[in-house]
């Protein structure tokens, strides 16, 4: 039986692991296996300068802090070498968006998402890897302008063409 110290230290990191879930917009669950700490050096910066939040945790300790959350159907993941990522409001699908795309140049292949979480909601690996080839906020807005720009371009060619049609003389 741990010490009370031992324990209300456990309670706190769980305490605090629970807000992060709490506190995240989206994240995910991946098996870190197989990576070197060459290639772990790596992602951790990528993930840190896209303002991700990610961390190797003890499953245990996982599952205390989504038991009784929206968010516990993630338990069943917390298995074997598990590392977590929480993003936030900058950029919600960053976490996704890296760990997704070296799970996919990993050679070994045992670097894997398992999960992830947006807004509440628990998802499997393949949601995960489908919100992860969504582009990101800018690149949403540029396709939205690219849209709203070639719609109004279509239709000032047409009201031109209709205006010249107006002027030409009847034959």
């Amino acid at each position: 039986m741990p010490s009370a110290k031992i324990l209300s230290e456990k309670q706190a990191y769980v305490a605090d692991l629970k807000a992060k879930f709490e506190s995240a917009v989206s994240g995910c669950v991946v098996a870190y296996g197989g990576i070197n700490v060459e290639n772990d050096t790596k992602l951790r910066k990528e993930l840190r300068e896209a303002g991700v939040d990610y961390m190797v945790v003890k499953n245990t300790m996982l599952r205390l802090a989504v038991k009784g959350t929206a968010l516990e159907g993630l338990a069943e993941n917390f298995k074997g070498d598990t590392a977590v990522a929480f993003a936030h409001e900058e950029d919600p699908m960053a976490a996704a968006r890296i760990l997704c795309k070296y799970q996919d140049g990993d050679k070994s292949k045992k670097f894997v998402v398992k999960a992830g979480f947006m807004e509440g909601k628990a998802m499997n690996a393949a949601e995960t890897n489908a919100i992860a080839k969504l582009p990101n906020r800018e690149g949403m807005l540029s396709m939205f302008a690219g849209a709203l720009t070639s719609t109004l371009s279509g239709l000032a060619v047409a009201m031109q063409a209709y205006a010249d049609k107006q002027e030409e003389p009847a034959a």
